[in-house]
């Protein structure tokens, strides 16, 4: 079996990282619930993998990449806070995180921007983590 690309080893790692954390899990309606797609029928407040990048950005023969995610935390209907909340502890646990990864090393990992916006479409809350990251292939 191979080991998963470093975007996918980065997002099981980040997913282990929230997993545990109970008052996360309190601020997602009692479970960690971090989702590649709106799940149906599931009633806010959830978190969503959002767009993803990763580069090459590799040294002197060590093979590493560049990443940039965004994690968006769906709100409860008329507030944003909610999702702030959420957010906030994410990036929380990520400050100083080490992230045992598959197949590679997490190098660099921080929280680059927290943003709260409302889609002007359907008037829903949420808050954007976007996070910047590099990891080395092992």
């Amino acid at each position: 079996m191979t080991d998963p690309s470093p975007l996918l080893a980065l997002r099981a790692g980040l997913i282990a990282r929230f997993a545990p954390d109970a008052a996360l899990a309190a601020l997602l309606g009692g479970t960690v619930r971090l989702h590649d797609e709106p799940p149906r029928g599931s009633v806010p407040v959830y978190a969503l993998f959002g767009e993803a990048e990763i580069v090459d950005d590799s040294v002197a023969g060590a093979e590493r990449h560049r990443h940039n995610h965004v994690i968006a935390v769906i709100a409860k209907p008329g507030s944003v806070r909610t999702a702030l909340d959420a957010a906030e502890r994410m990036a929380a646990l990520l400050t100083d995180a080490t992230l045992p990864l598959q197949g590679c090393r997490l190098v660099t990992l921080r929280v680059r921007v927290i943003k709260a916006t409302r889609d002007a479409r359907t008037g829903e809350a949420r808050a954007t983590l976007t996070l910047e990251a590099v990891t080395e292939i092992l």
